[in-house]
């Protein structure tokens, strides 16, 4: 079986990066297969931190916080993600916040990064906007 989704959705079913993360990943420049949900893209923009995908990354982020171009670290690994709670952000919605916790490795170094992050949809897409 390929590996888990590295977001980890619905981790009892044990979702393939193809099955979960990797249509969102393909699909956003034609806006074909688009996270319906703000915790969907903030599992995706994790996923694409994994698998190293700057242009993800830039494609959704909101053009107002956007930076122009985006480095990721090859030597952090990315091992694991928690989300503590999201708030709006349904389908239906036009804003929403999601809280987690993302956890990362470095040589013999481990650390994690908690985050509350807000996000909108614009024009059928959600769009990441910034983070506390």
């Amino acid at each position: 079986m390929p590996a888990t989704c590295p977001c980890r959705v619905l981790d009892e079913q044990k979702l393939s990066y193809a099955q979960c993360c990797q249509p969102f990943h393909l699909g956003r420049t034609q806006k074909t297969v688009l996270p319906q949900t703000a915790e969907a893209l903030m599992r995706s923009r994790y996923s694409a931190f994994v698998q190293l995908l700057p242009q993800y990354l830039l494609e959704t982020w909101h053009e107002s916080t956007r930076p122009e171009e985006l480095e990721l670290d090859e030597d952090l690994v990315w091992t694991g993600l928690e989300v503590v709670k999201a708030r709006a952000g349904g389908a239906g919605a036009n804003r929403g916040v999601v809280e987690f916790i993302a956890h990362y490795g470095r040589g013999a170094n481990a650390g994690s990064q908690r985050e509350v992050s807000t996000f909108v949809r614009q024009d059928g897409a959600w769009y990441y906007v910034d983070a506390l």
